[in-house]
């Protein structure tokens, strides 16, 4: 390879380069390694050039290059070290050498300076510093060059008591801002928690000889996302360290790889290793300063004799030492089968971390479990699994050394796997997980907290699996229940709550609530009070693991007035007919008024209902909006654009034909709407009034009005959403033909699907608007104009025209 850089000469470096980056064969470690020796080379022979014999001046790789681990696009590190006894020459050398690599586009990151100017400003800058722990000799003087590397390393290992709490907190603020590269769908590979920084700052670690990193697995994880990074490089063509959802499936390719999950899946598993190290590493750098920090007032007190680290039981086998659970002396991995559980169960309780040697050691001695557990073995699982917001470290404690996947084959199809959607903040193990926390704060508000527990564990378990995750991880819980050890009426609970642990937010949010077809089906898929009792905390918190966009105030009200329904009809009453209930109070006023006016009435009124759960910042359920409008087309579209419009979402819609007192002629539609502003407050109920009279007698352009917001705030550029969706739901009601929409979310979406259903000459009962992130899903109760539900054919028809109309 050195051949092929014998002209110095920017032209001969950049056709050698491009000729390197092109061979197919060569790639990872060796191709990074290559091209830092052709750099090298290069660079090299401009020092020469440019300093022939001299003496008392080096240049320097730091950093990645010092490494030898340039990528693609990769910063070229430079120092050139002098001593300062020829500044002009020196000056004159640096422009010879970095006007070339500048010509040649590449970035460089430079400085000129005697070993004491480095030495003192790496003592200032806790980066620069880390970057000359990497420090490699390139060219010139090499006794200059060994001097500082031998000095900067006596510094660090001196002042690491002090440097090495600045370095962790460097990482915090990294990772707080950057987030948590195990779990992004766009991650950052370089400045992620988990990512190659963090894989640095542990190197800096062990020169310091206060700690050191687990070493196993901690090569081979950044050497994938170095190879990440080198795929990244080549596919875009640019210096960049995003892998952004657009470049996935390239990058997947370039690496050889099935697709884009596949990559992403590799990249989990190696920010997990980096991060996992990391915390083991802190936590022992933590213990050491400690120690230091004690011993000395220890020594004065006892004489100088060293005192034995005190050791507290936690469990048969399991002892706290040093703010950590460790194994027992007299414990024995090899032959208590159910020591990781118990000391895994003991560490949560006690809310503290598994040490490492004691987890290999259980590691090194396990065998899988006998089929069923032994019940200490359960419940050991449970007392784990109902230990909160701890139980999430010590699960990744034993995932790390592979004991998790021992004891629950079928985790390692779910284990990092990631989930395409901008809704779930988590991998699919990592949520399970977070449902579990989030569980076994219900667990006292249930009759079977174990029950709950397995199930939050095990509800997405057939993510791993083809076809719907709900089917397939109903095969799969009902086998992980009966090996645990759970009889055969139990492991019937836990497998229909895995099944079914979607519908009641789809239902209550999807479907229509007054519909005695729709409380039924929910009571005949649940089948009793207790297992319903158990799908409402399970509902509850799969959802609060999801995110933020998956759980408020107002989803919580309607679940929860679908469980009340259900458990009704459990308890054998029938639901009420809508066709038979009354018109309220309120409901025929405005009717009349409407009637006498011959024009829209509304009225808008806040939700005050109290939040399920105590909260310092209850979420608003919304308003309710009621509007009476004489009978006549096109009422859903007209409402929709005005309220799009005026910046109001759409959660709920009800429109149904009020009875009007006998006497009174004309008809009179109700629409029964909740609704809530986007952002700043709500417009006043007049100019709603007003501008609903105007969209109703075609005055008001709301087409134009939605297309002119639009043109003022342009959308950003992003992956392009996939097509719209509508299909009928069948045998879902016997009032009416339910039709489902599931779209991109977008201001006046409701207009438009209103619009193309008048267009349709179908007659539009309810609407049940639900959205999660970026994605729509709307339901539509239609009927014929007499009120009857649509034959088959036409309720396709009208499908697919709308789905056509959504579409242009």
């Amino acid at each position: 390879m050195h051949g092929q850089a014998e002209d110095s000469g920017p032209g001969g470096y950049a056709a050698a380069r491009l000729r390197l980056l092109n061979e197919k064969a060569r790639s990872g470690p060796p191709r990074r390694s290559a091209l830092a020796g052709l750099t090298d080379e290069w660079l090299a022979g401009l020092f020469a050039a440019g300093a022939p014999g001299a003496r008392g001046v080096s240049l320097v790789a730091v950093g990645g290059y010092g490494r030898a681990e340039l990528s693609p696009r990769s910063d070229l590190d430079l120092l050139l070290l002098h001593d300062g006894s020829a500044p002009e020459a020196v000056s004159a050398l640096a422009d010879r050498l970095w006007y070339p690599v500048w010509d040649l586009g590449l970035a460089l990151d430079h400085s000129v300076r005697t070993p004491a100017e480095a030495r003192k400003t790496a003592g200032e800058d806790l980066k620069v510093q880390l970057g000359l722990l990497d420090a490699r000799h390139i060219a010139g003087d090499l006794g200059l060059t060994t001097a500082l590397r031998t000095t900067v390393l006596a510094d660090w290992r001196n002042q690491a008591p002090k440097r090495l709490p600045a370095l962790r907190e460097l990482c915090e603020e990294r990772a707080a801002r950057h987030g948590e590269l195990q779990y992004l769908l766009e991650p950052d590979l370089k400045e992620a928690r988990g990512g190659l920084r963090d894989a640095t700052a542990l190197r800096a670690v062990a020169a310091s000889w206060l700690a050191d990193a687990p070493r196993e697995g901690l090569a081979e994880a950044r050497g994938r996302l170095l190879d990440v990074r080198d795929a990244l490089h080549l596919t875009t063509g640019r210096a960049t360290d995003r892998l952004a959802l657009q470049e996935q499936d390239q990058v997947a390719a370039e690496l050889g790889l099935l697709d884009a999950d596949a990559l992403l899946r590799q990249v989990y598993e190696a920010a997990r290793t980096i991060a996992y190290a990391g915390d083991v590493t802190w936590r022992e750098v933590g213990r050491v300063l400690r120690s230091r920090s004690v011993r000395p007032r220890l020594r004065a007190m006892m004489g100088g004799g060293k005192s034995a680290p005190e050791r507290s039981p936690l469990a048969e086998g399991v002892v706290e030492q040093d703010g950590e659970v460790v194994l027992a002396r007299a414990a024995r991995p090899d032959r208590d089968l159910v020591l990781p559980l118990r000391a895994a169960a003991a560490a949560a309780q006690a809310g503290l971390p598994l040490n490492l040697h004691a987890v290999r050691r259980m590691a090194a001695g396990a065998r899988a479990l006998p089929s069923p557990w032994p019940a200490e073995a359960r419940q050991q699982l449970l007392t784990l699994l109902g230990s909160g917001r701890p139980t999430v470290d010590v699960w990744e404690a034993l995932e790390a050394e592979g004991l998790i996947s021992l004891l629950l084959p079928d985790w390692d199809r779910v284990r990092c796997r990631p989930q395409r959607n901008a809704v779930h903040l988590w991998t699919v193990d990592r949520h399970l997980i977070e449902t579990a926390v989030r569980a076994s704060a219900f667990t006292r508000r249930v009759s079977r907290p174990d029950l709950l527990l397995i199930a939050a564990l095990l509800h997405d378990i057939g993510k791993g699996w083809p076809g719907d995750h709900s089917v397939a991880g109903e095969v799969i819980a009902r086998d992980v229940a009966a090996r645990i050890g759970f009889d055969a009426d139990d492991v019937t609970v836990i497998a229909t709550l895995v099944r079914h642990h979607l519908l009641l937010v789809e239902t209550a949010t999807r479907r229509d609530l007054d519909d005695p077809a729709t409380v039924r089906s929910v009571a005949e898929a649940v089948g009793s009070p207790g297992t319903l009792e158990l799908l409402h905390a399970l509902t509850e918190a799969d959802a609060l693991a999801t995110g933020p966009a998956a759980w408020s105030s107002w989803r919580a009200s309607l679940v929860a007035d679908l469980v009340k329904r259900v458990a009704a009809v459990l308890a054998g009453q029938a639901p009420p007919d809508p066709e038979e209930a009354a018109p309220t109070a309120q409901h025929e006023r405005l009717a009349l008024e409407a009637v006498a006016t011959g024009a829209p009435v509304l009225s808008l009124r806040a939700q005050t209902e109290p939040p399920a759960e105590p909260s310092d910042d209850p979420e608003p359920l919304g308003v309710e909006l009621l509007i009476a409008v004489p009978d006549q087309a096109g009422v859903l579209p007209a409402v929709a654009g005005v309220l799009a419009v005026h910046r109001l979402t759409v959660r709920t819609a009800e429109l149904r034909s009020l009875d009007l007192p006998d006497g009174v002629d004309g008809s009179v539609l109700l629409l029964d709407w909740r609704v809530a502003a986007e952002y700043g407050s709500l417009p006043q109920a007049a100019r709603l009034r007003a501008d609903l009279v105007r969209a109703l007698d075609g005055s008001l352009d709301i087409s134009g009005r939605l297309a002119e917001r639009d043109a003022a705030y342009p959308r950003r550029r992003g992956v392009v959403a996939p097509p719209p969706r509508v299909t009928v739901a069948p045998a879902a009601s016997r009032h009416a033909t339910v039709i489902e929409v599931r779209a991109q979310d977008a201001p006046g979406l409701l207009f438009r699907i209103g619009r193309a259903l008048e267009d349709t000459a179908v007659r539009v009962r309810s609407a049940h608007v639900s959205t999660l992130g970026a994605n729509a899903v709307d339901v539509f109760y239609v009927t014929q104009e007499q009120g009857v539900p649509l034959p088959g054919e036409e309720a396709v028809a009208v499908a697919r025209k709308l789905e056509d109309a959504l579409r242009v």
